[in-house]
């Protein structure tokens, strides 16, 4: 069954169609929100946070072919929302501690943890989604709401901006 089928299916109610359509992404979702956030414990919970999102708003997605830049822009919301309820949480203990947070716990080699530091938050999503989630440019530009041809430029200035670096 196509994935539009899928989505019409759950816009429906069919939780089975969703079902299907959260197998189909998963895993993509998983990646993207594991690199955006650097540790599993956060990805997981920014992609569960996710699916409760889609699923109780996919009746109102208009578009069945916008389904997968939907769900991406979903968790991208998310992930930000982690990242900056993390930064209050670590600036707050901070203050009351008056101590250095411990490093948090990342799988990332520290290399590329780096390199990827490096970049803008938009350049870190567009080298994220294409190398890591795997979407091609065209796709990226459509979750996030670029031109297709900005977004090659900046995947490919950010690629020589991490290959500068590691070198």
């Amino acid at each position: 069954m196509s994935n539009n089928n899928l989505v019409s299916r759950a816009k429906m109610g069919d939780r089975q169609a969703f079902a299907a359509l959260y197998t189909t992404y998963k895993d993509s979702l998983y990646r993207y929100a594991y690199f955006k956030l650097g540790n599993a414990v956060d990805a997981q919970d920014a992609v569960s946070n996710c699916i409760v999102e889609a699923y109780s708003g996919i009746a109102l997605l208009k578009n069945e072919q916008a389904f997968q830049g939907w769900i991406f822009r979903i968790l991208y919301r998310e992930c930000c929302r982690l990242l900056r309820d993390n930064i209050s949480r670590r600036v707050e203990e901070r203050l009351d501690d008056h101590e250095h947070l411990p490093s948090h716990d990342s799988h990332l080699a520290p290399e590329l943890s780096e390199a990827l530091a490096t970049l803008s938050a938009e350049e870190k999503d567009i080298v994220l989604l294409s190398v890591v989630a795997g979407y091609k440019t065209r796709e990226v530009a459509g979750m996030l709401g670029l031109n297709h041809s900005t977004v090659r430029s900046k995947l490919s200035r950010a690629l020589a901006k991490m290959k500068n670096f590691l070198e």
